[in-house]
């Protein structure tokens, strides 16, 4: 017998029975916990506001907020001067949104590639929008943030560069709106968070989802109080991608392809975000921990073989373990309700954007489509759902619903996504989706590759509002999305 417990027993002790160690120190079992994280590489021994394998004096737990972004609202801009960085899958779609919408000044485009620079400023002839082009250097991008006429710097670059870009814009002065997920590490999570509150400029997540009509609904119906307290919500990102994946005309370098690499859920905030909103996460509730756990590969590597045998290019990717076909990620909060979160781009299904939520005392389920409503055992009928529908739609799709659907993206969320940012700048209103939104969602990806490589052990989610949760007042999108910007279709 063993006469001794060492630090690894401790970890897989905690990670499969916390109750065993409710009476350990806060401070012991965030540095179990991180340990943990900093042997998979995904903090740093240097991160601001963490406790590190050699035992820094602060840990999550003990960080004190700078400014609470939560509710922030920044003066007023009368007309928002943006630059964009990164004309690849998504932001050329973005610079054709916000040309539709009043009170934008497009100033500046920026990749690295010129020849996606005159595509969209081709796009933009005879329009009001005269930007300037950056491209041809890795470092271009800053040449836009450093600018002085610019206030709104919008990313649209691969993962990796998400974190490094919103930071340095915030600190050259300019709000910032970046693409799902805003970062790729619990360091970088913190880093957007203290940024913000230091500098007092946004950092919203372009989380599209967020503004889909159903979700916009149910959201609408949970803060009357048609499903009563909420029990417990699903989400996910079930898209078959193996195809774009695998294909060299796709994403530059094949980066996310390479993003592949890691095994957990890679992708979480589709799903994610529209019930953190329904359920007050950070603002009267919290993501407190998460247990996650993948299946094996079925398809990526097999495919790398098989266009491998065909085509040399794709040799260097043979022998790859890549990140199980399926993804379920579990996570209590605070208040002792769940969520469930899945994520699925290998698998040969139907597309499923999941979006479930159960109360005390009613039920809302989008994916397989149509949506549906229930009070009780069973689903409303088509009449009465229409009814529902007619009764519980919110400002901001009364507003640019249709014109939405006309402008497009995603069927129209994206655009009514986009409206809403330049709405809540213009006119000085908190944003919807603040930077302890985008930490939180997005840090349940390294936080799930933990769980899965640690045989789905538990892992605390950090509270990034430093406590304010407790106090901070729930998102008001469906009261104030009425908005008094104008749109040009």
């Amino acid at each position: 017998m063993r006469g001794l417990v060492t630090l690894e027993d401790l970890a897989y002790l905690v990670g499969r029975n916390r109750l065993l160690f409710t009476d350990m120190s806060t401070k012991r079992r965030d540095f179990i916990k991180l340990s943990g994280l900093t042997g998979l590489g995904l903090i740093s021994t240097g991160l601001a506001g963490c406790a590190s394998i050699t035992g820094a004096s602060k840990s999550p737990s003990t960080k004190k907020q700078r400014f609470n972004m939560s509710g922030y609202a920044a003066p007023k801009i009368d007309r928002v001067r943006i630059g964009f960085i990164g004309l690849g899958m998504r932001g050329p779609g973005a610079v054709n949104r916000m040309s539709h919408i009043e009170g934008v000044d497009i100033k500046g485009l920026c990749d690295l590639r010129p020849v996606k620079v005159e595509a969209v400023q081709k796009s933009l002839a005879g329009s009001q929008h005269k930007p300037l082009s950056y491209s041809g250097s890795e470092e271009a991008w800053k040449q836009l943030c450093d600018r002085d006429d610019i206030d709104l710097i919008y990313i649209c670059t691969p993962w990796h560069l998400h974190a490094p870009m919103a930071v340095y814009a915030m600190e050259a002065g300019k709000h910032v709106a970046v693409e799902v997920p805003a970062a790729l590490t619990v360091d970088e999570c913190w880093q957007l968070v203290e940024t913000s509150e230091r500098t007092k400029k946004h950092c919203m997540m372009l989380e599209n989802c967020c503004y889909d009509f159903f979700e916009l609904l149910t959201l609408n119906m949970a803060r009357q109080g048609f499903f009563g307290e909420i029990i417990h919500t699903e989400g996910a990102y079930i898209h078959d991608l193996v195809g774009l994946n695998f294909a060299k005309n796709g994403y530059q370098d094949m980066w996310r392809l390479k993003e592949n690499y890691k095994n957990g859920n890679l992708y979480p905030t589709h799903g994610l975000g529209p019930v953190c909103q329904v359920m007050n996460i950070n603002r009267g509730d919290k993501m407190e921990y998460l247990t996650s756990m993948a299946s094996a590969d079925f398809h990526m590597a097999k495919k790398a073989e098989e266009l491998a045998a065909k085509d040399d290019f794709y040799k260097e990717y043979v022998g790859k373990e890549f990140r199980g076909n399926m993804n379920t990620t579990s996570i209590r909060t605070a208040n002792g309700r769940t969520i469930m979160i899945q994520h699925d781009v290998s698998s040969p299904r139907p597309y499923s954007r999941l979006h479930v939520i159960s109360g005390t005392e009613g039920f809302a389920q989008k994916y397989p489509e149509p949506a549906k409503i229930a009070k009780g055992e069973s689903f409303v009928s088509a009449e009465e759902f229409k009814k529902l529908e007619k009764q519980y739609t919110p400002e901001i799709v009364k507003k640019v619903g249709e014109m939405a659907k006309q402008i497009g993206g995603h069927g129209g969320m994206d655009f009514m996504m986009d409206w809403r940012l330049i709405d809540c700048l213009r006119n000085g209103l908190p944003l919807d989706q603040d930077v302890y939104d985008a930490a939180s969602w997005s840090v349940i990806a390294p936080l799930s590759i933990w769980s899965v490589s640690n045989r789905s052990n538990s892992i605390d989610v950090p509270d990034f509002t430093a406590g304010s949760w407790k106090s901070n007042r729930p998102v008001d999108l469906t009261l104030n999305g009425g908005g008094t910007t104008g749109v040009h279709v």
